[in-house]
């Protein structure tokens, strides 16, 4: 059977190695050993801090939830 294609882009959890700005926010820095958010973006990685990356979470979850109910009322 083929694998269908997801919607979601590549994107994983990890732990900085290093201190750095969240790419959502510049205010909000990353210490090294904080969890991070990494979003594939082409050939590199978007990396944000939690708090944005709950944000990006749940704003995207809502969408999905929305994409869905287009679909079951079609």
């Amino acid at each position: 059977m083929p694998r269908i294609k997801s919607i979601v882009i590549r994107v994983e959890i990890d732990k900085a190695k290093k201190a750095h700005n969240c790419q959502a926010n510049a205010g909000h820095r990353i210490q090294g050993g904080d969890t991070r958010l990494n979003v594939r973006n082409g050939r590199s990685w978007d990396r944000y801090c939690v708090s944005c990356a709950k944000t990006i979470i749940e704003r995207d979850i809502i969408e999905l939830q929305e994409l869905q109910r287009q679909f079951q009322t079609s």
